[in-house]
């Protein structure tokens, strides 16, 4: 399936027909996690056929036509999960014994396939979940909720239709989605979140306008009143039902996330992030409440009855969310609230400490630092910070991670991070306002400093922004001067990739992604080597290792145990370097937190109500 060809034939088709048939003498193979692209699509999934014996179908509901590099068109189904699933592998093979079918048989699309659309597939369902208030706990009931599905044999997929957020990462299509529907993706077995899940991000960039993308790629700046006006009632809803339509002739179940609060009764009408798109699902929705804020009842109540009667019917359960202590103190407030609004309260979580990327700027409302480890490393808390979460996996040594606004912050560290930013320029103005950037460089050699994307564009020596792209003010800004490198903006545009590469000494691999504007002329040694397909001639980052300087665009850098190693060996504390043992994958440990996340769900939802709300066994 990964190989769309034209059904027009040639030695492309030639070559499928020929994998075809060495799958169909193999047999049944079941989940071949021995494969180095395992999971291509989902876990769980049988991959007998990697190739589709149905291949080119020319079924809408399963794929769509491409145009090739000659300019023909040829048919896509790299989105298509069908040949997948257990049933159809199951089904497909029986009747290539009864049939004594071989690759390429015409009846392939005249008969199996037809009868097996017909017998497995079905449009999914959508299920909502609402926040009575920002930072309600939506995001993690959509994780929880996903991996739930996904525990029960569903194939499940986030959606938000909406999402405002600096903290984004690139799917394998090059598209640019929020973080947490990455996150939410991997909770229900997705390995390659796609663009379809969050079709339209918002990424703030100061007086009140916003970036906006759609499907993953950058649509234009709005400001809020051109927002509402203009893009919501045309390509907004547009994207939204396009999207929404996708997944659910995919998934058996689209799990999708509100935005703030369904009730924002000045902004109703235009609102696409939560009832509209509910609207357009066909969506049946529960509604979050987190008693951490105080008030939980009646942020309920206020909501639904701030409601339209027509939206209002659509709410089918209450949950609420991040209870500290007895969850039991709180039902006689649940079956008050029941009698109030003759909705039923279906969950009572109990709040769980778990490792898990935050989605936004909210995590760091009262606190301002992680960890209580022995190393002190302090995170430049710019203005416009963004992809933060890039700093999650140090928490996992023995670390104190400490966002920082002062110089003072910088001065007492043991190790120096400068993330991204929505803005380098600006950002780097800020920094040489309030004397950050003369504390930063007064620690160069003494501690290990490093910069991420737009810290890495920071620490170079000058930024050249001609046309006022990136600052507020044209021209060129002079950076920390850290490494001999030039960065320049000279036109609108934006660099969405994924990489694979590994350190140049040889230290191991790393993974991640890139997301910025601006380029970087790099005189400086590099700091990895691509391993990627197709780009093993190029190396990226800047290194000056006797200086203890290391700079880099990829996100997502410390996920990965060997660059993380390296940083974090460079680090002395008190004179003395300190060993923190071996590290571990980061992915490893979100997965862990994921299972330990919908564990404490399903203990405190009412799991018979909560699939009678998503129609399970309908």
């Amino acid at each position: 399936m990964h190989l769309p060809v034209s059904k027009r034939g040639g030695r492309t088709t030639d070559l499928i027909r020929k994998q075809v048939e060495s799958e169909l003498e193999k047999g049944d193979i079941g989940c071949n996690v021995g494969c180095d692209y395992y999971p291509c699509h989902f876990e769980g999934q049988n991959c007998s056929f990697c190739y589709c014996p149905f291949y080119p179908c020319e079924d809408p509901v399963m794929g769509y036509f491409v145009t090739s590099r000659s300019g023909k068109p040829v048919w896509s189904c790299e989105d298509c999960l069908f040949c997948h699933r257990n049933e159809v592998v199951d089904f497909t093979f029986g009747k290539v014994r009864e049939m004594g079918l071989k690759a390429g048989d015409p009846r392939f699309l005249t008969e199996v396939f037809p009868e097996a659309k017909r017998r497995f597939w079905h449009r999914g369902k959508a299920l909502m979940v609402l926040g009575a208030t920002s930072d309600a706990g939506k995001s993690i009931t959509v994780a929880a909720l996903c991996r739930i599905f996904h525990r029960m044999g569903y194939l499940v997929a986030p959606f938000k239709s909406q999402n405002m957020s600096l903290n984004s990462r690139v799917t394998a299509k090059g598209s640019e989605i929020a973080m947490v529907q990455v996150l939410q993706a991997r909770a229900g077995g997705l390995r390659n979140a796609d663009a379809h899940m969050n079709p339209i991000l918002l990424k703030p960039k100061g007086n009140t306008v916003s970036q906006v993308i759609v499907e993953g790629k950058p649509f234009g700046d709005y400001n809020v009143p051109d927002y509402y006006g203009k893009f919501v009632p045309g390509p907004g809803i547009e994207a939204v039902r396009r999207n929404m339509d996708f997944l659910k002739d995919r998934y058996d179940y689209v799990i999708m996330e509100g935005a703030g609060s369904p009730a924002e009764i000045n902004i109703y009408d235009a609102d696409i992030a939560n009832m509209r798109a509910a609207e357009v699902a066909d969506a049946d929705c529960v509604l979050v409440v987190n008693v951490e804020w105080g008030g939980s009842f009646a942020y309920a109540v206020g909501t639904v009855r701030l409601m339209p009667e027509k939206d209002r019917s659509r709410i089918k359960g209450i949950i609420i969310n991040n209870v500290r202590g007895d969850p039991d103190r709180m039902r006689s407030g649940a079956e008050k609230l029941e009698e109030i609004l003759g909705i039923p309260v279906i969950g009572i979580i109990p709040h769980m400490s778990v490792d898990l990327p935050s989605e936004d700027s909210e995590a760091f409302r009262g606190q301002m630092s992680k960890g209580t480890g022995s190393l002190h490393i302090a995170v430049v808390k710019l203005p416009r910070i963004a992809n933060f979460t890039d700093i999650d996996p140090l928490c996992m040594e023995d670390t104190t991670v400490e966002f920082v606004d002062t110089a003072e912050g910088i001065l007492s560290a043991d190790a120096i991070v400068i993330p991204g930013t929505k803005n380098t320029i600006d950002d780097l103005v800020w920094l040489k306002g309030n004397g950050m950037f003369d504390a930063i460089r007064s620690m160069r050699g003494k501690v290990p400093i490093l910069g991420i994307c737009g810290g890495y564009q920071m620490m170079g020596r000058v930024l050249h922004d001609p046309d006022g792209i990136e600052g507020t003010v044209p021209g060129d800004t002079a950076g920390l001067g850290f490494f001999d490198n030039e960065s320049y903006w000279k036109e609108y545009s934006k660099r969405t990739v994924r990489d694979r590469c590994e350190m140049i000494d040889g230290g191991g691999e790393v993974e991640g992604y890139e997301i910025h504007m601006g380029m970087t002329d790099v005189v400086e040694k590099p700091l990895f080597r691509m391993t990627s397909f197709g780009r093993k001639d190029e190396v990226e980052g800047s290194v000056r290792e006797d200086e203890m300087l290391y700079g880099t665009y990829i996100h997502g850098v410390l996920d990965k145990p060997a660059f993380r190693k390296k940083f974090i060996s460079m680090i002395k504390h008190e004179g003395k370097t300190v060993s923190t043992g071996e590290p571990e994958d980061y992915d490893d440990v979100v997965d862990r937190n994921l299972d330990l996340l919908a564990d404490g769900f399903e203990k405190g939802l009412d799991m018979a109500a909560l699939k009678r709300i998503a129609g399970v066994g309908e």
